[in-house]
């Protein structure tokens, strides 16, 4: 029987189980398809909020606790596993001049790098932006991740302190006098003395059956994929609630959608289009690169974009670590450190009360935005 069964591969549950194994726990981790394929594979890999003044001070705190950590992880990932994550500082624009006043404030009250430059300087940063205004800003210490290698990295270093259980999908939480003792798959019961739940989109569907889950639902998100050439877009950019990332091979990520399609996967062809619009508009050259790739993942979109992290309320030994929308990676090591403070019972790296599960979420909503 393991100390802790971990429910969920993707970057929050991988996360989780790594911190849980570094304090020598016995930890099983199970996961209904393969670790890392669902929204950790889909996202873009920016290591920040979008927006992050718009935020609540919740999400915050975990961000910036993680931020501080990413480059001593990324480095240690790579050399335990081999697998670069691809790890790099090319800075964030953000060119909505809307965000300017919010974003300055915002910045001096935390602590972070926000610079307001003018056309020119934008210009040589980015040469060949189509979109011009007087302003924008730029924050320089924004990096990005390859979240499909980050969590391939993270997977083969837990594959000698991990049981590793993929393709098993949990159909009953086991609960017996007030306690879990593990889940039921359809290969049988699988015991454990503690449950942490990281299903993310799927949380609340395996908590319903205990009578009452977190408001977590899946929002669909769609990305498009360039196949450029390295250095022709160099830095991160931020426009109108869109993103395009310049990876370090070329490649250029353009996202992403804000879609209530429930547990629909399916790409559509009015997202492609409407995201090329966007990715040509911003950056002309674009129209000229090869299109190599369009797909969707499945976010965990709470009211709040802050997520549920804590113990589940009449029921000892079961634990929650889900709902963190579209921030489930910049804010997953502060994520899976406190839960595993919880869990062990160890002094917590952040006041824990804002992420359980009867916190109140005010302030932000899930957009319907478009396409």
């Amino acid at each position: 029987m393991s100390d802790i069964l971990v429910i969920g591969g993707g970057v929050i549950g991988l996360l989780s189980a790594r911190e849980l194994a570094l304090a020598g726990a016995k930890t099983t981790l199970i996961e209904m398809g393969r670790t890392g394929q669902q929204a950790s594979w889909a996202g873009g890999g920016i290591i920040s909020p979008l927006y992050p003044w718009r935020l609540p001070d919740a999400i915050t705190a975990l961000a910036s606790w993680s931020q501080q950590l990413y480059p001593e992880l990324a480095a240690e990932l790579f050399d335990l596993s081999g697998i670069d994550p691809e790890y790099d500082t090319n800075g964030l624009l953000v060119l909505d001049s809307e965000e300017q006043a919010s974003a300055l404030t915002w910045g001096e009250r935390h602590g972070w790098r926000i610079e307001l430059i003018d056309a020119v300087a934008l210009h040589q940063l980015e040469h060949e932006l189509g979109v011009r205004p007087r302003q924008a800003l730029h924050l320089p210490e924004i990096a990005q991740i390859r979240n499909p290698r980050f969590t391939k990295a993270i997977r083969r270093t837990l594959e000698s302190r991990v049981e590793l259980r993929e393709q098993e999908e949990v159909i009953e939480l086991l609960v017996e006098d007030g306690r879990a003792i593990g889940v039921r798959t359809p290969k049988g019961a699988i015991c454990a003395e503690r449950v942490l739940i990281c299903a993310g989109a799927w949380t609340a569907k395996l908590l319903e059956q205990l009578g009452r889950a977190p408001e977590i639902e899946p929002v669909r998100g769609q990305m498009l994929l360039f196949h450029g050439q390295p250095g022709r877009i160099r830095h991160i950019t931020l426009y109108r609630e869109h993103y395009v990332i310049p990876r370090r091979d070329g490649r250029v990520l353009v996202g992403s959608t804000l879609e209530h399609a429930g547990f629909t996967r399916a790409t559509t062809a009015e997202a492609k289009e409407a995201l090329y619009r966007f990715a040509i508009e911003l950056y002309p050259p674009l129209k000229r690169t090869p299109i190599e790739d369009h797909w969707s993942g499945l976010r965990p979109g709470s009211p709040s974009g802050v997520p549920y992290i804590g113990a589940y309320p009449g029921i000892e030994g079961l634990y929650f670590n889900a709902g963190h929308f579209r921030n489930g990676l910049v804010t997953g090591p502060a994520s899976a450190r406190l839960a595993a403070d919880l869990l062990l019972e160890r002094t917590p790296i952040l006041d824990p009360a804002p992420y359980a599960l009867d916190a109140p979420r005010p302030g932000l909503e899930l957009l319907p935005s478009a396409p």
